[in-house]
């Protein structure tokens, strides 16, 4: 009665399927449901997703995201993780899904799809003539079980009692996850390793840049554009207990240098700005210096340490415009104890020459200006334009605290940008930009008792 709703497989996430056991099976496309199977709904991709699409692509599949979702929502979401993708699918009318067949140009018995609903995912794969593994879907705290996923329980108590349905795609798992630690990746083994992994990075960087063809500005100007779109300003120099002050002089020195080789800058209609293009390789013959760097989850010093700090405060520019960020990659923002009141997005981009980039594409019809200057201790950052926008942004932080996980401390928050109406004031929309789950590297006895949540 139930079978037209029985999946091939059912798994805990994601993140417990061996997709070398799913290749070896014969598969060699995997269709994705993106909102409570890859992520919470709305939210963009964790850190450890995209490293996972890394892993499931080295292993050989071709991969498409399927999704009810705009395509707008659907390209934020992929940014960083280099899949196809269609959208706004209609689910669980199976018409998408054989246009999905023809795009992945391969046989039915050669893809498998992953979701996380029995009806809607399930029910329509199964209508296709597709495989399917369920997962089990990404609830949030005190969430409520709507009727459907009530349904759902009952079909797959039957699912289970059945021997000739239940897992009938046969082992995928990933054996004794907990009973084996992680081996070390090639890069962790030792310095020398760490550096020809970098370096392969960097090579498959530029030759996937060229696939791109992208349109980076070119333009300088010494001369400001008359409005000021947005504006920030921070402290360069770090001070707080197991900071070396010697390395926040040093990441003053390298953000001095940086900022020179972009100040100024005029980012046309339809141009790209790309962090790293522009500042180039940091190294001791150009000036720069050793400052604080993460490095496989670790601090550590490197030449050009800091230069963090100068994507953050450009990415925080941006984030109160509306320009459209096309690269970010995020570490911990938890590096330090905060300095005075918290504010959201004081730490927290990530870049690395090159293959970690931070970029945005001007996608107005208005030239904007950068201007990056160092006065004293205080790093000043300013979007301009000739004419002014109608909007206003802000950035909010919710559900902030700290947590313990095992034998660690990760802090752990939600950070939105809100747009508003200039004149009336009126909220256009609230856009989640990061689902914030930071490691804390600090001293442990340094975080605010009150910030706790057990």
């Amino acid at each position: 009665m139930f079978s037209r709703f029985y999946p091939n497989g059912y798994v805990d996430s994601v993140f417990s399927i061996d997709y070398k056991k799913l290749y070896a099976k014969g598969y060699r496309a995997i269709i994705f449901d993106i909102d409570n199977t890859l992520a919470h709904h709305g939210e963009d991709p964790s850190t450890e997703t995209e490293a996972l699409f890394k892993v499931i692509h080295k292993v050989g599949f071709q991969t498409l995201l399927f999704s009810d979702n705009s395509a707008e929502r659907i390209k934020r979401f992929s940014r960083n993780i280099d899949s196809l993708f269609i959208a706004e699918v209609n689910k669980p009318n199976p018409d998408k899904l054989f246009e999905a067949i023809k795009i992945l140009d391969l046989p039915k018995e050669k893809i498998v799809y992953i979701g996380d609903q029995i009806f809607r995912d399930i029910g329509m794969t199964n209508q296709a003539g597709i495989d399917s593994i369920l997962v089990k879907y990404m609830r949030k705290a005190k969430q409520k079980k709507g009727i459907r996923r009530r349904l759902e329980k009952i079909i797959l108590w039957f699912y289970k009692q059945n021997k000739k349905y239940f897992n009938s795609i046969g082992d995928i798992l990933i054996d004794n996850p907990d009973n084996h630690p992680r081996r070390k990746l090639f890069c962790e083994l030792n310095p020398v390793f760490y550096e020809i992994s970098v370096k392969k990075e960097q090579l498959k960087y530029n030759l996937k840049s060229l696939v791109k063809k992208e349109k980076f500005a070119k333009t300088f100007s010494q001369k400001k554009l008359k409005k000021v779109i947005s504006e920030h300003t921070s402290h360069i120099i770090k001070r707080a207990p197991g900071v070396d002050p010697q390395t926040q002089e040093n990441k003053k020195l390298n953000i001095i240098l940086s900022c020179k080789k972009i100040n100024g800058i005029i980012i046309k209609p339809g141009e790209t700005f790309s962090f790293w293009k522009y500042i180039g390789n940091p190294s001791k013959w150009k000036g720069f210096k050793d400052g604080r760097i993460l490095r496989n989850n670790k601090l550590m010093t490197g030449i050009g340490g800091g230069l963090c700090n100068l994507a953050n405060s450009i990415n925080h520019v941006v984030l109160h415009s509306p320009l459209d960020i096309t690269e970010f990659h995020s570490h911990s923002d938890a590096l330090a104890p905060d300095e005075g009141q918290r504010k959201p997005f004081s730490a927290g981009t990530a870049v690395s020459y090159n293959y970690i980039d931070y970029k945005f594409k001007n996608n107005t019809n208005k030239n904007i200006q950068l201007l990056a200057w160092v006065d004293d201790d205080l790093l000043h950052i300013e979007l301009r334009s000739n004419t002014e926008f109608p909007w206003n942004y802000k950035l909010t932080e919710e559900n902030h605290h700290f947590k313990k996980e095992g034998d660690k401390y990760y802090r752990n928050s939600k950070i939105y940008v809100e747009a508003y109406n200039k004149k009336t004031g009126e909220p256009i929309n609230k856009k989640l930009v990061l689902n914030n789950h930071s490691e804390v590297m600090f001293d442990y006895n340094l975080i605010p008792k009150n910030q706790i949540k057990k």
